[in-house]
């Protein structure tokens, strides 16, 4: 488990406050153009910062496993959420992904990437039982089959990493390979600038 360092928020207190300043300046003179730059030059922080993060995290798990699964997420269909939408942004999904993607063809790595549909949360990863009352509120259950506890997020790992290994075996390739495509059609451009 990776704990999200949420740069944006950290810095939401100082934007805002530059921000204000900015929309007291009169357009065009040099305090608006200097102000301007402050605003841009957190902006610029924030993104570095994240950059950076992803950049170590990416390396850690290529030089740490053979095999890396991931799910085929849709950044632009998540963001829509209105509560999870800042979230989601400052997590920035696609370019982590990018990351994982071009770092394990360097070092031939396996990059596999399992379909946005596959239900991996609903599954209970011990018994294959669907939980289809499920919803994303609930962190944690019990499956009504095997009765086992499951935390939502582990047991959604655990099924991602046994689809993609299915995947890979269905291929027939042996390690180290090319990332496999799974055929799904993947959203992931580059991060936004303005984030």
């Amino acid at each position: 488990v990776i704990n999200n360092p949420k740069y944006f928020r950290k810095s939401q207190e100082k934007l805002a406050k530059e921000q204000r300043k900015l929309s007291k300046c009169v357009k065009g003179s040099n305090n608006y153009n200097k102000q301007k730059l402050k605003v841009a030059l957190i902006h610029e922080k924030v993104k570095n910062q994240r950059r950076d993060f992803q950049q170590k995290i990416s390396h850690q798990l290529i030089n740490e496993n053979q095999v890396i699964v991931s799910e085929d997420l849709k950044p632009s269909n998540m963001i829509k959420n209105r509560k999870l939408s800042k979230s989601i942004a400052d997590a920035s999904f696609s370019s982590f992904c990018n990351m994982i993607n071009y770092k394990a063809k360097w070092y031939g790595r396996t990059y596999i990437k399992v379909g946005s549909l596959y239900p991996s949360s609903k599954l209970c990863h011990y018994c294959g039982y669907k939980n289809t009352t499920l919803t994303l509120s609930d962190r944690e259950w019990q499956c009504p089959n095997c009765h086992t506890f499951l935390d939502r997020d582990k047991n959604a790992a655990l099924n991602i990493l046994e689809e993609g290994l299915k995947i890979l075996n269905k291929s027939g390739q042996e390690l180290p390979v090319e990332p496999v495509d799974t055929g799904c059609n993947s959203n992931l451009e580059q991060e936004d600038s303005t984030l």
